[in-house]
């Protein structure tokens, strides 16, 4: 009906609201949906996939900011290249994100990434055709597609293998050896050089001020751009181009300097702004055909698309759920207890300011350890050498053979990368090295590559190592102090996350090497168990007493390695079972060591042992997760142990029979 004069008609009738725009990134199925899209609409696509981004590491956590920075050369890579015949080979492969999104994989499985029934947080071989390679370690990349290009060349096959290369990553030995034999094993090699001068903390060393240099150096860049148009110019231009560049080579960089990539043989393009999608995919198409192993240098910024990130790079490299709005992480429950880090990082700062001979020493990951309070209290005993674990380990073995204590934070997933200098360098001088081994148990959201599930395996067997695992903060801190007076290789390992809550005394405790703890005492079995299955020992000792009448002892294990033999032995002698209970992989582990010594001492004892199985574990939402997958939640260790004190059991033999 017609209004009343005077009346707003539009006051009545609903407004008029526009239909959403449908998302670009709804209609991508695959790297060919990227090909066909108008290039006008690739930075909107990039803006989309942040905020897939963004939204699902803000409910789960993850690698925040370097796919943040990785998202414009995504996109460039899937428009110029055709995966999963060409193959990419990301290092780390956390800055995989994007990748995953563009090759099918976005939705549910996206939105739970790193938690259970979702996506691994890393490329993953079993998980998609277009993951041609999974890692969890830096350095491994150039390595690798070598390796595919030369078989490749050797199959005579034509795809192409483009390695994308964090500027950190030329901090690994690994990397410089595979640089050092690009040109005598293919032809055909694409790298990215994606610089964006942060490794997990502020890159450091000799290669991060060069590459600073090199990106910054407008003169550099101008006169090879001068060059090239010069001799590719004249009759002949390429012919004469690629003689001009390797007289250049021969010749020492007498007229215009090279740069170190080119020294290797490698053509180098550069630096490239790695957020200009069109000169992204420019660069890609030339390199895509050239006829010589190539390098592009891709300048990015970590975090980029999100302010929090940009401002707080370290911080957004990997962290928990967080607020998108603000960048704020979800705070922790209330009441929790400090980081086992962190409380390894404040004791080490008390010796070291008692003592100037204690120096602590991280391969990046000063945050991750706890020693970057070390670093602002002690500058002087704090040492950065970037992502290089052999160099850190060789380094702290000089350190200590003259005369200073230094103590090694290391992952217990990235010291496997030092093993050779564990064994050559240190254990077999008897340096007084200690390792403190974060993260040894279960990283969950991380997954297989970032487990620390085998150090007790790789440790134990080596002479003069001293292997230990505390079973609280407090006991971290005795098996600390307890190590620096040892004039001898010590390794502590400790979980991840929050401790048990337990007061800290005013003074460590040395403790006896090789003395275990014992909690309880019990006449019908015994659990020895390590680190936070201690707890677990003890509710199980409890539950059995309560609903089975069996008394059942517990030993804090404490020491892998040497074994408290002695109060083994004598507990074997009399008693029908022992319980062996590891926060690692069963083979090679401390239920391995007991049943060594054991055997070695001809004691028929029935001996159950608990741990995780032979297999890698797959990523989820919580270790509590992974243990009921695997069998090892609490109620599972319950059964286990009460089915097992049903079982006939050896008579036990005296120790003097």
């Amino acid at each position: 009906m017609p209004s009343e004069p005077g009346m707003n008609s539009s006051a009545s009738a609903p407004p008029d609201t526009a239909p959403p725009v449908p998302k670009l990134l709804d209609e991508i199925r695959g790297p060919t949906d990227v090909k066909v899209l108008p290039a006008d609409q690739l930075p909107r696509l990039a803006a989309e996939l942040r905020e897939e981004i963004i939204a699902a590491t803000s409910l789960n956590g993850g690698h925040v900011a370097p796919n943040l920075g990785v998202v414009e050369l995504t996109v460039a890579l899937h428009r110029v290249f055709n995966t999963p015949e060409d193959q990419f080979v990301f290092d780390v492969s956390h800055q995989g994100y994007a990748h995953k999104l563009l090759t099918g994989r976005k939705g549910d499985a996206f939105r739970r990434l790193r938690h259970s029934g979702g996506l691994s947080g890393f490329l993953c071989r079993t998980e998609s055709a277009h993951d041609s390679y999974g890692a969890g370690h830096a350095g491994t990349a150039l390595s690798a597609a070598l390796g595919m290009a030369t078989a490749r060349d050797l199959r005579g096959s034509h795809e192409h293998v483009v390695a994308i290369c964090g500027d950190a990553a030329f901090t690994c030995g690994i990397t410089m050896e595979a640089l050092n034999n690009v040109v005598a094993c293919t032809k055909r090699l694409i790298v990215i050089l994606n610089d964006n001068e942060w490794s997990i903390a502020r890159n450091v060393g000799a290669m991060a001020k060069y590459l600073n240099r090199l990106s910054t150096s407008s003169t550099y860049n101008r006169i090879h751009h001068d060059l090239e148009k010069f001799f590719t110019g004249l009759p002949h231009g390429p012919e004469m181009h690629r003689l001009w560049l390797k007289w250049k080579r021969e010749t020492k960089d007498f007229f215009v300097e090279s740069s170190l990539f080119e020294k290797f043989g490698l053509r180098y393009l550069g630096p490239i702004d790695g957020h200009n999608i069109d000169e992204l995919i420019k660069n890609l198409e030339f390199a895509k055909n050239s006829s010589e192993p190539i390098l592009l240098h891709v300048l990015t910024k970590k975090g980029f698309g999100l302010e929090a990130a940009l401002k707080a790079p370290e911080k957004f490299h990997g962290l928990g759920s967080f607020d998108p709005a603000t960048g704020e992480s979800r705070p922790p429950a209330a009441g929790t207890p400090p980081n086992f880090q962190d409380v390894f990082g404040q004791a080490l700062v008390r010796f070291a300011q008692a003592d100037q001979r204690i120096v602590g020493i991280t391969a990046a990951m000063p945050s991750g350890t706890g020693l970057s309070r070390l670093a602002a209290e002690c500058p002087r005993q704090f040492f950065d050498v970037g992502i290089a674990e052999e160099h850190a380990v060789l380094f702290a073995a000089g350190l200590a053979a003259k005369g200073l204590k230094p103590v090694c934070a290391i992952y217990s997933t990235f010291l496997q990368r030092a093993y050779d200098p564990i064994i050559h360098d240190v254990c077999l001088q008897n340096l007084p090295v200690v390792f403190c081994l974060d993260r040894a148990g279960l990283s969950p959201n991380d997954g297989p590559t970032h487990h620390g599930l085998f150090d007790f395996a790789f440790l134990r067997c080596v002479p003069n190592a001293v292997v230990m695992q505390p079973k609280d903060e407090d006991e971290l801190v005795d098996m600390l102090h307890s190590s620096l007076l040892h004039n001898g290789p010590a390794f502590i390992r400790y979980p991840r996350g929050a401790g048990c809550g337990v007061p800290l005394k005013a003074e460590p405790s040395a403790l006896p090497l090789g003395r275990a703890e014992l909690l309880r005492p019990g006449s019908d079995l015994m659990i020895w168990a390590l680190g936070p299955m201690v707890r677990e020992a003890i509710m199980i000792a409890e539950k059995l007493a309560l609903e089975e009448g069996l008394s059942c002892g517990v030993v804090n294990a404490r020491f892998v390695k040497p074994l408290d033999r002695t109060l083994l032995l004598s507990q074997a002698a009399c008693l029908p079972l022992l319980v062996t209970m590891e926060d690692h992989v069963l083979a090679g582990g401390f239920g391995s060591a007991v049943l060594e010594a054991l055997q070695e001492a001809d004691c028929q004892v029935a001996v159950e042992r608990i741990g995780w199985p032979d297999a890698f574990v797959e990523h989820g939402s919580s270790v509590e997760d992974l243990r009921a997958t695997c069998g090892l939640s609490f109620d599972d260790l319950y059964r286990r142990v009460k089915a097992r004190c049903r079982q006939p059991s050896a008579t036990p033999i005296a120790l003097d029979a």
